[in-house]
């Protein structure tokens, strides 16, 4: 269950801190991993909101922000405020997540479905 979860966490957070929360707190305690899967897949059917992708987003530069450059932090700023404007979408976001976590070798990172997914699905980027 906990390679499950590592793997879905922050795909979870993107969809819904709430489902994130609450699948936390459920393996804390006694589950089944059937259990955990139907939560993980009811978390991925809900629609990502603003709140949710900025949380998720900002959690995710965590990995980065010790010893990304001036220029990266920046960026990250400005895609922030981008997508809170409606200027951007959320591939976007993905995008300079999965492109930091592939230079910097993030293995953690690169091991999130969120990253293999926008990998898979985007594979001119590899």
């Amino acid at each position: 269950m906990e390679l499950l979860w590592k793997a879905y966490k922050y795909e979870v957070m993107w969809h819904s801190q709430q489902s994130y929360n609450e699948i936390r707190e459920m393996l804390k305690g006694q589950c089944e991993y059937r259990d955990v899967e139907e939560a993980i897949d009811h978390a991925l059917s809900i629609q990502p909101s603003k709140g949710s992708v900025i949380n998720t987003f900002s959690h995710i530069w965590g990995y980065f922000k010790k010893f990304c450059s001036a220029s990266e932090k920046a960026l990250f700023k400005k895609l922030k405020a981008q997508y809170l404007l409606d200027r951007i979408d959320t591939h976007t976001l993905i995008f300079f997540i999965y492109c930091m976590t592939r230079y910097y070798d993030v293995t953690y990172l690169k091991e999130s479905t969120l990253i293999k997914n926008f990998s898979i699905a985007n594979r001119s980027f590899k």
